[in-house]
C-alpha cells in the first residue's frame, strides 16, 4: 500500500499567532495535527513539543506494537507538557489537542486527545473516525439536542480532557483496516469548526475524483483550498490540515 501525503498550517484571519503545529514524518508514515491553548505563548510551546517529540519516539520504539507505541507516545508528550508547565509558572495550565494516524501495512493506528479529528472519505462518503473529547459531544451523547443545534453552543470549543493540562490522561487509540483509495484527513478545529462535513467532502473529491491517480500537486491544491474555504467562512482560528491517500 501505498501512501500520498502532505499537510499545511495557517494561522486564519483573527488569531496573532499560530498555536497549531503538524508534524509529516514520511520515514515513519506518522502524521499529527497538534492545536494548542492556555497562556501566553503557552499554545504554541504545547503544540510545538507536541510534534518535536514524535520522530525521535517513533524512531527509538519500532518493536512495540503499534497501538502500544501511539498511546505510550501520547502519554510521553503529555508528561513533556505538563512538567514543564510545573517548571515555568508564565506556562502553568497549558495544552494542547493531539491527533496521530500511523500507516502499518494494512492498518491505520489513531490516537486522539481533544477535539482535531480525524475522517476516512471514500466512495462518496465522509465518516468522522474520531470522537471529540468536548462538553458539546458529551451533550451530543446524551441526547440533548442534534449535531446541528451544536454547531451554535457557546461551549463548543470547551474541551474536559487535553493533552499536557493534567499528569494522568485517557488516550482513545484504536485500529483502521485500510482500503485501496481511502483518502484521510487529520485538521484541526480551526477547519471542522468553519467548514461542514459535506463541503469538506466536495472539496476532496473535486479535487482528488479518482484518489488511484492523486499527484502530490493535487494534494497540495486540496489542502490549500480546504483552508483558504475555512478562511472564507470567517477564519476564526489558526487551521491545519494533513491529507493521505492510500494507493495501490
Amino acid at each position: 500500500m501505498g501512501i500520498l501525503c502532505t499537510g499545511a498550517t495557517d494561522i486564519g484571519r483573527k488569531r496573532k499567532t499560530n498555536q497549531d503545529s503538524i508534524c509529516l514524518d514520511h520515514k515513519h508514515l506518522f502524521y499529527a495535527v497538534a492545536d494548542g491553548m492556555g497562556g501566553h505563548n503557552g499554545g504554541d510551546i504545547a503544540s510545538q513539543v507536541s510534534v518535536k517529540l514524535i520522530p525521535e519516539f517513533v524512531s527509538k520504539n519500532q518493536k512495540l506494537d503499534a497501538q502500544v507505541l501511539m498511546k505510550d507516545l501520547i502519554l510521553e508528550i503529555n508528561d513533556a507538557i505538563y512538567n514543564r508547565a510545573q517548571e515555568e509558572p508564565e506556562l502553568h495550565g497549558m495544552g494542547t489537542t493531539i491527533t496521530a494516524i500511523q500507516f502499518c501495512g494494512p492498518q491505520l493506528v489513531i490516537g486522539n486527545v481533544g477535539d482535531s479529528r480525524a475522517y476516512m472519505i471514500n466512495n462518496h462518503n465522509i465518516y468522522q473516525l474520531t470522537r471529540d473529547h468536548s462538553w458539546v459531544q458529551q451533550r451530543l451523547n446524551l441526547g440533548v439536542y442534534t449535531r446541528e443545534e451544536a454547531v451554535h453552543d457557546p461551549q463548543r470549543n470547551a474541551l474536559y480532557i487535553a493533552v499536557g493540562i493534567d499528569p494522568e490522561l485517557e488516550v482513545d487509540v484504536f485500529n483502521y483496516r485500510i482500503c485501496k483509495n481511502d483518502i484521510f484527513l487529520i485538521c484541526s478545529d480551526g477547519l471542522h469548526g468553519k467548514v461542514s462535513d459535506a463541503d469538506i467532502l466536495h472539496i476532496i473529491q473535486t479535487n482528488i475524483p479518482d484518489p488511484a491517480k492523486c499527484t502530490m500537486p493535487q494534494l497540495e491544491k486540496t489542502v490549500q483550498n480546504l483552508i483558504d474555504q475555512a478562511n472564507q467562512n470567517g477564519g476564526n482560528d489558526n487551521i491545519s490540515a494533513i491529507i493521505a491517500v492510500a494507493q495501490a
